[in-house]
């Protein structure tokens, strides 16, 4: 089997892309729950802190409650959960309670599995197809946990971290010492945005978990595409950012998340930052 995939590239992508829907559909339930989980540990944290006793409540992780239909609590069937055709099929709507399922779940499905089969068919049946999947799901976690919440949680950014050092010990996508200069100068420069901003304006302009996040992407990358990743984030952002205001009607009060924009300039250098970075030294 190793030996026939290996030497298909086109079915190799195409497994990886049935996975990449599988870890689609998982990944919805990471970006539903992981957040809930740390809210639930800090109201433990802040009670032990007042010296109270927690209040106990029933078990909540990834893996149980099984999931239901947040209208009528239907638990769903594992026929009712697969990816891409039980929407399709449902209609998006609950077989309990004729509920409309969300369309981000298929959307997150469907980028899952184009990511994934994207990086099978450029890195082959190779580690790095395997690391860059990795990567991938991960981006993809937070991207969409940070914009529900604003949250971009340690449990994620940190292992992302310390996976792309380890990844490029052997230099998959790196050399180690860039890829070691990369985490710090990832995490350093938008540590010293975020103070010169409080230090003129007295906001907070982004989260830590955006530093933690660049120096993820700065290890699996190393610093050169560093400048790529910090000016196609920002250019995006300020796009999208006017145009939600000027168009769309966002409160400029409200907070927009970074993170998402980090993780497709993340994407575009996975894919293109090699290309790109000859191109601008014209080589």
């Amino acid at each position: 089997m190793i030996e026939l995939l290996a030497g298909a590239p086109a079915l190799w992508a195409g497994v990886a892309g049935l996975l990449g829907l599988m870890v689609g559909s998982f990944l919805n339930v990471v970006i539903h729950r992981l957040p809930r989980m740390m809210e639930r540990e800090w109201q433990v944290q802040c009670a032990e802190l007042r010296g109270e006793v927690a209040e106990q409540s029933a078990p909540f992780n990834l893996v149980v409650p099984r999931s239901a239909c947040p209208a009528c609590g239907h638990a769903i069937a594992w026929f009712e959960n697969i990816p891409l055709l039980s929407f399709a099929l449902l209609r998006g709507k609950c077989s309990a309670c004729g509920a409309a399922i969300s369309a981000r779940y298929p959307l997150v499905e469907l980028a899952t599995g184009l990511l994934t089969f994207a990086a099978a068919w450029q890195f082959g049946f190779t580690w790095q197809a395997g690391a860059a999947f990795v990567l991938i799901w991960a981006l993809i976690a937070l991207a969409f946990i940070d914009l529900d919440t604003q949250y971009l949680p340690d449990g994620i950014t940190l292992p992302l971290l310390w996976l792309g050092l380890l990844v490029n010990i052997g230099g998959l996508f790196a050399p180690l010492g860039e890829a070691v200069i990369g985490a710090m100068a990832g995490y350093l420069s938008l540590w010293l945005v975020y103070h010169l901003f409080r230090l003129l304006t007295g906001k907070e302009g982004m989260g830590f978990g955006d530093f933690k996040l660049l120096a993820a992407l700065g290890a699996w990358f190393g610093w050169t595409l560093l400048p790529l990743i910090i000016l196609c984030s920002s250019l995006v952002g300020a796009v999208i950012g006017i145009f939600m205001i000027v168009l769309g009607g966002h409160d400029r009060a409200r907070p927009i998340p970074f993170g998402p924009y980090l993780v497709l300039a993340g994407l575009i250098a996975l894919f293109w930052g090699q290309v790109l970075l000859k191109l601008y030294l014209g080589g």
